[in-house]
C-alpha cells in the first residue's frame, strides 16, 4: 500500500488524500478497540496495532517524500489520530506524537535527516523536547547526560529526539535545543505508572555522556521563531511555527475521545432504562436528550477550535505573527477544556455504570482527563498569553509562543 508522489499536491488532492487516510483509520478501528483493554492493562499499545498503523501509511503523515513519506499537513494528521482516538487513546496518541516527531526530525539539516531516513526511511522517532539533559561541547559535537520523560512511543521508536540545556551557552539562541540519538545508546526505564493514557508506555530515557554530532543538535529559540536549520525551504510543512504545531498535535487524541464518549451515550442510550425514573428508555428522556445535545455540542466546539488552528498553520503565508500564535495556543488549550467537558457530560449521563470496568467510558474519561493536562495546553497559560496579545503585550508568559 503506497501513495507517496513527489508531484506538488494541491488543495484538492490534498482533501482526496486526506479523506483516503481517514478511510484507512477507520477500517483499523475494530481492531485496535478490540485490543483496547489490553492495550491499558498491559500499559502498552501492542506491536499489532503499531504495524497496522505503519501498513497503512499512517504513521508517515510528517515524513517528508524525500524520504518515503506521505508529506500531508496538520489537518490530515488531526483527522487521522481523531479516528484512531474513537477506538484507543493510547495509540492515537502514539500515533500523532509519532508523526510529530518526524516532523520535528524535518527541521533539522539534511544530514541529520539522512541520519535517521536514509538507511531506514521507515524509522520512527520518540521524544522528549523540554530541556531535561545537559549538552557539554566536545570535538565534533556535544556530548548529552539527562533523563527525559515522558517519552511517548519510546517503545516502537529508533530514534530520539531530547531537549537539552548548553551551560556554557546560557541567555544565546544556543542555550536551549533538541538533539537526535539512536534509541539504542539509551536506557529506557520503566516508570510509566498513571491511571490516564496507560497505554502509551511514555517512560524514561536515560542518557549518559552520549555523543551527538554538531549537526545534530537544533537551537530552540530559533525553531520558536522560524528559523529552522533544513535546507529544503520550499517545504512548507516543515515552515510550520514551532510551538503552535507542539501543541496542536496533542489535541487529535482528545477529539476522538470526545466523538468516542457521544458514540457510547448514542449506542448505549436507547438500550437502558433511566433508573429511579418512569424511563424505560434513556432515549426518550429530556435529560438525556440534553445531556447528548450539549456533549456533542461541545465536541463540535472542539473540532473547530483545533480545524482553525490547522488551517492557520496550513495555510499561512509565511511565517505567523506573535497575535497569530497566541490565538492558536488558545485554540489549542479549549480544545482540552471542551473534550474533558464533553466527557464529563456522558458519564454523568451514564451514572455510576461509567466506571464500572467492563465500561469503555472510563478508559475513556481516564484517557481524556490525562490528556489534556499536558504543559504545553495549559488552558490558563494560553488563555493569558492570548489576553495579553489582544492589548499589544508579547513575551511576558513564556518564551514559547
Amino acid at each position: 500500500m503506497s501513495t507517496t508522489t513527489h508531484a506538488p499536491r494541491t488543495a484538492d488532492t490534498m482533501r482526496t488524500l486526506r479523506a483516503e487516510l481517514v478511510e484507512r483509520a477507520a477500517a483499523l478501528r475494530p481492531l485496535i478497540s478490540g485490543n483496547a483493554e489490553e492495550t491499558d492493562r498491559a500499559r502498552m499499545v501492542p506491536a499489532e496495532n503499531i504495524d497496522a498503523l505503519a501498513r497503512a501509511e499512517l504513521l508517515s503523515l510528517m515524513r517528508p517524500v524525500r524520504h518515503g513519506g506521505l508529506q500531508t499537513d496538520f489537518r490530515t494528521l488531526l483527522e487521522v489520530s481523531r479516528e484512531v482516538g474513537r477506538a484507543c487513546g493510547s495509540t492515537a496518541w502514539l500515533t500523532s506524537l509519532l508523526n510529530a516527531n518526524a516532523w520535528f526530525v524535518g527541521l533539522f539539516p539534511a544530514r541529520a535527516q539522512d541520519d535517521v531516513w536514509a538507511d531506514t526511511p521507515a524509522a520512527r522517532v520518540a521524544g522528549v523536547v523540554t530541556p531535561m539533559g545537559t549538552a557539554e561541547v566536545v570535538e565534533g559535537g556535544y556530548r548529552v547526560s539527562g533523563r527525559w520523560s515522558p517519552a511517548s512511543g519510546c517503545a516502537h521508536a529508533d530514534w530520539a529526539i531530547l531537549g537539552v540545556r548548553r551551560p556554557d551557552a546560557e541567555g544565546t539562541a544556543d542555550g536551549v535545543g533538541i538533539v537526535l540519538v539512536p534509541m539504542p545508546e539509551l536506557t529506557v526505564e520503566d516508570t510509566w505508572f498513571v491511571t490516564g493514557m496507560r497505554g502509551t508506555a511514555s517512560n524514561t530515557l536515560v542518557g549518559e555522556d552520549v555523543f551527538v554530532p554538531a549537526h545534530r543538535f537544533h537551537s530552540v529559540p530559533d525553531a520558536v521563531e522560524g528559523r529552522y536549520a533544513t535546507p529544503f525551504t520550499d517545504e512548507a510543512l516543515y515552515r510550520a511555527p514551532f510551538v503552535p504545531v507542539t501543541a496542536l498535535v496533542l489535541t487529535g487524541p482528545q477529539l476522538g475521545l470526545a466523538t468516542a464518549a457521544v458514540d457510547i451515550l448514542l449506542d448505549r442510550a436507547p438500550q437502558r432504562g433511566l433508573t429511579l425514573t418512569s424511563y424505560s428508555i434513556q432515549a426518550e428522556a429530556p435529560t438525556i436528550q440534553l445531556a447528548a445535545a450539549h456533549a456533542a455540542s461541545l465536541a463540535d466546539s472542539a473540532h473547530l477550535h483545533a480545524f482553525r488552528a490547522a488551517a492557520d498553520i496550513d495555510e499561512a503565508e509565511g511565517f505567523p505573527a506573535y497575535d497569530a500564535r497566541a490565538r492558536m495556543r488558545m485554540d489549542t488549550g479549549r480544545v482540552a477544556v471542551l473534550a474533558r467537558e464533553a466527557v464529563g457530560i456522558v458519564c454523568s449521563a451514564q451514572g455510576a455504570s461509567s466506571f464500572g470496568e467492563s465500561n469503555p467510558l472510563q478508559r475513556v474519561w481516564r484517557d481524556v482527563e490525562a490528556a489534556g493536562r499536558h504543559a504545553v495546553l495549559n488552558p490558563d497559560v494560553a488563555a493569558e498569553i492570548y489576553g495579553k496579545s489582544l492589548f499589544g503585550i508579547r513575551g511576558t508568559v513564556s518564551a514559547l509562543v
